[in-house]
């Protein structure tokens, strides 16, 4: 019996299968730019997107001016806050006259100017002579301080106020004060 040899011929019901097959041709990229693959999920850019950024950068504002005239100010809230600061600033001579003694005391400041007293005044030291702290104590300080303090207060509420209704004479016969204000 003669031996019979058939050739089968690849068809494309047989493209699974191994061999050579003919590709499409891939785009080459372009020299200075990656190509951009799309995101998935997302949908095909148009012409005209594709050339357009997603997000449009906002135009540089231009600087705005304004020029105002203070041509009033208010006596009542000149009063309320020239005398909130002068109780604050009066709070803090109190506090810092206080520590200041107590600084002194503890350095020993006292001390040395007894010993001066006592050897300018020829005393003998400790025994009859000249002692700082029994003259001035630390309570004393705090009342001075204290008295001055409610003095300023007193003082610095009343000028301030009285600054403010001149200004407001001033101001109603010249204009005010011109501030021009600006943008950042």
């Amino acid at each position: 019996m003669p031996a019979i040899k058939e050739e089968i011929a690849p068809t494309p019901q047989n493209a699974g299968a191994p061999g050579p097959r003919p590709s499409a041709p891939r785009p080459r990229p372009s020299q200075g730019r990656p190509v951009a693959r799309p995101q998935p999920g997302a949908r095909p850019a148009t012409a005209r997107q594709a050339h357009q950024p997603l997000v449009r950068p906002t135009p540089k504002a231009k600087v705005r001016k304004a020029r105002l005239l203070v041509s009033k100010v208010d006596p009542w809230s000149v009063l309320k806050m020239s005398f909130l600061l002068s109780v604050a600033l009066g709070i803090m001579l109190v506090v810092c006259a206080v520590t200041l003694w107590s600084m002194m005391d503890l350095t020993g400041v006292f001390d040395r100017v007894n010993d001066l007293a006592g050897q300018i005044l020829g005393g003998n030291g400790d025994a009859g002579g000249f002692q700082l702290q029994e003259l001035v104590t630390v309570g004393q300080i705090a009342s001075f301080a204290t008295i001055i303090a409610v003095v300023n207060v007193v003082l610095l509420t009343v000028l301030s106020m009285l600054a403010a209704v001149l200004y407001n004479l001033s101001a109603s016969l010249v204009g005010g004060i011109g501030v021009t204000l600006t943008d950042d």
